[in-house]
């Protein structure tokens, strides 16, 4: 009996005594597999044989040789590298070319560094610095200024106004009364401490009130309807021997005419219209 063949799965010759490669458990000499199935190599153009180390990144494959920085032709295996439009480059070309340049040292700033970035510009984290206490400002809040970049309270100290009513700085917003300045949500009603800022507000020996709170502490009261009576809001009133009426509560005290425009009488502390008036 003859022996069993071994033969290439593709051209057929005998694979016995020589070398072989096993794909998905099919047998190839190495000429039908490299035709077959090897990778091309994106810098040359040429096959990469499977006694070559085949370097890959994002689908795409490599010589060992052949790996190396689009720029300055240093090799990149076992080294870290950038992609920068389908070009691989060293970290030292891609920082030089592609990164950031500090705008207060001018060197670049490295990949993977930290850095901070505000209206285009950038800094390497130990360079963006309060321009009062000359600390990084880091992670925190800061308010920029005449071209120089402040940390909160360093603001605060150097420029911000301080509120009338709780002495703190105010840094945003704010309201002006009287040339001082208040937190709009300091600047409340004396009588009832509602906010006042954008609201119709009077004021009276010094102390600001809203237009309810005014009328109920100082306005005069309708012999009427004993409301207050504040010209404030546009109200009409009728006044008559130190006592005031709401227009529309000026009327006779019996029949409950209106008397705005019409003669009336008086009967001790009663407004009379002259009909009422001449029957008692």
């Amino acid at each position: 009996m003859s022996a069993e063949r071994f033969d290439c799965h593709y051209c057929k010759i005998s694979l016995l005594g020589k070398q072989y490669i096993l794909r998905e458990e099919i047998q190839y000499c190495t000429k039908c597999y490299e035709n077959l199935f090897a990778n091309c190599c994106e810098d040359c153009g040429k096959p990469i044989e499977s006694n070559c180390k085949d370097l890959s990144y994002k689908d795409r494959h490599w010589h060992e040789q052949c790996f190396k920085c689009a720029l300055c032709s240093k090799t990149l295996v076992e080294k870290a590298f950038a992609a920068k439009d389908e070009l691989l480059l060293c970290t030292d070309c891609y920082s030089h070319e592609y990164s950031s340049k500090c705008f207060t040292c001018k060197k670049t700033i490295m990949p993977g560094s930290r850095k901070m970035e505000y209206k285009g510009n950038s800094w390497h984290e130990t360079c963006f610095l309060c321009h009062r206490c000359q600390q990084p400002i880091g992670i925190k809040s800061f308010i920029p200024k005449d071209n120089g970049y402040f940390c909160v309270p360093c603001f605060e100290k150097q420029f911000a106004y301080q509120c009338n009513f709780c002495k703190k700085a105010i840094t945003t917003g704010g309201v002006t009364y009287h040339d001082k300045p208040w937190h709009r949500e300091c600047f409340l009603c004396t009588g009832c401490k509602k906010q006042l800022a954008g609201q119709r507000f009077t004021s009276r020996d010094e102390f600001s009130y809203c237009l309810d709170c005014f009328s109920n502490l100082y306005a005069k009261k309708c012999v009427g309807c004993t409301k207050p009576i504040t010209s404030l809001a546009g109200v009409k009133y009728i006044s008559f021997e130190e006592r005031q009426w709401h227009t529309e509560c000026f009327t006779c005290m019996k029949c409950s005419v209106s008397l705005v425009g019409r003669g009336f009488l008086t009967h001790r502390d009663d407004i009379l219209c002259t009909d009422c008036g001449r029957e008692k």
